[in-house]
């Protein structure tokens, strides 16, 4: 079945220009084209695009993508590049992750320092100007 690229960047939560964007860019090589110069895409087309949005979202530069993309094309012979480097950005989104739950324990502490002081009214020692009398 084929798509039109309106109905694929409703699909996809991006903007039809994003998507010309993304070709333009060389990170969607496989889109074909009706008689009339549309594109239209097909379900493979579709899973791509969720890929190169994936890696978007955790990080990954365009100009990585289009690395990767241009690997792709070359075929079979660069399988093992090709796992390498998702394998690399797998470990990054990793390291990113750990490093958000770090963050994620001070903001509960902080959060909690507050919600403490609401229910017991004294002075905000939850700010940072704070200052003991010492």
């Amino acid at each position: 079945m084929g798509y039109t690229i309106r109905q694929v960047a409703e699909m996809v939560d991006l903007t039809t220009y994003t998507l010309r964007y993304y070709e333009k860019e060389g990170l969607l090589p496989f889109i074909e084209r009706n008689e009339h110069g549309n594109r239209v895409f097909k379900d493979s087309d579709i899973e791509w695009i969720q890929l190169v949005c994936c890696l978007r979202d955790t990080g990954m530069s365009i100009s990585e993508i289009k690395d990767y993309v241009n690997l792709c094309i070359e075929g079979d012979k660069t399988t093992e590049l090709r796992r390498q480097i998702i394998l690399d950005h797998k470990l990054k989104v990793e390291q990113k992750i750990e490093k958000m739950k770090q963050s994620l324990v001070k903001i509960n502490k902080k959060l909690k320092c507050y919600n403490d002081l609401t229910i017991s009214e004294e002075t905000d020692v939850c700010n940072p100007n704070y200052k003991t009398n010492e």
